[in-house]
């Protein structure tokens, strides 16, 4: 769900390269700040890039810790003169934050309850012992958590799995094509399967906030889904065959699979948590489906209600101090200093400025033209901005806003952004191939080639669904 810069596997930031990444950041706002201001950027857009600079450089080093980087964007707003402090907070604060910690919520109930470890196996007995299998089954089984669950957790998950498989195998780190296949597979998959529904994601609930914050379009939870299972059905099966391509099993059978069914033994019946966990997520699923009718079931609200019914006297799933450990303190305060940041870029002009100056123009492509052009940026955005988050919240404002001034839908402007934001397959700076990067069982460029097609279908997918699917719904 949350893809973003934000890893518990990443190895800490030394000394060295933290004040390095403090003096890189200032020195960088300093001379953002000397230069002539650029025609049609107002004064405060300059300060506003500044800030973002500074943010930016500071998130990307982690030269400070994720969360005091994200609570220094909101003092520098004020401190440069862009909006006051309580400005500053109000925007802090926004739906998408109570998302993000209900989701968290949601994620430690199925680890805690056990549920991770029994699904995981159950999946992974049917995948035989044949290599090829075994990688298609683990990608399989991260996207499905993926849908309603966060990235990272999911993709946690199937790495201990896969870690314990390797274990098992003998598998040196570095040295195997089976292990590089299913390490890159883990993730991509946690990606793929994110896009299928807007809870599958903060990065999409953060979209649909702010298309319907400044292009006034409501994207209800089904809308997103005829778009997000096409594509995840599409392209999960093209990314196993691409990395069972480029890197084929070294071996044709994994026999370490056979233990399996006596781990699955051990776990004994599904429990009464288990249980009751899987009655509220499905509830939650029916409550999610229906947002689209049903104006009271805020998929917010849904996702808090939700989280609430698991703390019930009687629930016996996991206790506040247990989930607060789980939460992402970190993702939370993020979310809060993005959507701050995202509303101070539209009111100093800052954003539409970025926007006319790298896609001025966009009305005259027409819809397949938009589309395409629009989602081909965002990916090649990833590289110097590798946090889905920022990207929507530098995007999709100016680009909703451009809409609305030449007459036409935001939605045609601003939700492939929302999708392509998640399509992080190039390199290994995003949160959710960290996870399995920092255990070096592959090289950064080893994701380049089978990421950049990927990436591709992805675009012409999303492109051709935008185009033919979203009329059908409304929403071009």
């Amino acid at each position: 769900m949350l893809s973003m810069n934000i890893s518990a596997a990443s190895a800490p930031t030394s000394s060295a390269s933290a004040k390095g990444g403090v003096v890189a950041a200032v020195l960088a706002a300093g001379l953002l700040l000397l230069l002539p201001t650029p025609e049609a950027l107002p004064v405060a857009g300059q300060r506003m890039a500044a800030i973002f600079v500074v943010v930016l450089i500071l998130w990307v080093s982690e030269a400070l810790p994720v969360g005091v980087t994200s609570l220094l964007a909101i003092l520098l707003l004020p401190v440069f003169g862009v909006a006051d402090l309580p400005t500053a907070f109000r925007t802090f604060i926004s739906p998408v934050f109570f998302f993000v910690l209900a989701m968290f919520v949601i994620a430690q109930a199925f680890i805690s309850s056990g549920l991770d470890r029994r699904f995981s196996l159950w999946l992974l007995a049917r995948a035989g012992t044949d290599s090829r299998q075994v990688v298609r089954v683990f990608m399989v089984g991260t996207c499905l958590i993926s849908t309603i669950m966060s990235d990272v957790p999911a993709t946690a998950i199937f790495m201990a799995l896969a870690l314990g498989l390797f274990d098992k195998m003998g598998l040196k780190v570095g040295e195997s094509s089976f292990a590089k296949a299913v390490m890159i597979g883990i993730p991509f998959a946690a990606l793929i399967g994110g896009v299928a529904t807007p809870a599958g994601s903060s990065i999409n609930i953060l979209g649909i906030f702010f298309i319907q914050e400044y292009g006034d379009v409501t994207v209800r939870f089904l809308d997103w889904m005829v778009i997000g299972v096409p594509m995840v059905v599409v392209l999960l099966p093209i990314s196993v065959r691409l990395l069972v391509w480029f890197y084929p099993p070294e071996m044709d059978e994994v026999t370490a699979v056979g233990d399996v069914e006596s781990e699955r033994a051990a776990l004994g019946p599904v429990s009464g948590p288990e249980w009751r966990v899987l009655i509220i997520l499905s509830a939650m699923i029916v409550c999610w489906v229906g947002s689209t009718w049903i104006d009271q079931l805020d998929v917010v609200m849904v996702s808090l209600g939700g989280a609430i019914l698991m703390f019930l006297p009687g629930m016996n799933i996991f206790g506040w101090k247990e989930v607060e450990r789980g939460i992402g303190w970190e993702a939370l305060l993020m979310v809060g200093g993005v959507t701050a940041l995202g509303a101070a870029s539209v009111e100093t002009g800052l954003a539409q400025w970025m926007v006319d100056g790298s896609l001025g123009g966009l009305e005259g492509w027409g819809a397949l033209g938009i589309v395409a052009l629009v989602s081909a940026f965002t990916v090649v955005v990833h590289l110097p901005l590798p946090i889905g988050p920022v990207i929507n919240s530098v995007l999709i404002p100016p680009l909703a806003i451009l809409a609305l001034s030449t007459g036409q839908n935001p939605a045609l402007y601003a939700l492939p952004v929302a999708f392509t934001a998640s399509c992080a397959f190039l390199l290994p700076l995003d949160a959710v191939p960290l996870v399995t990067y920092t255990k070096g069982y592959y090289r950064m460029l080893d994701m380049a080639l089978p990421g950049a097609l990927l990436s591709v279908c992805w675009v012409v997918l999303i492109t051709l669904l935008m185009v033919w699917v979203g009329p059908l719904v409304g929403l071009l």
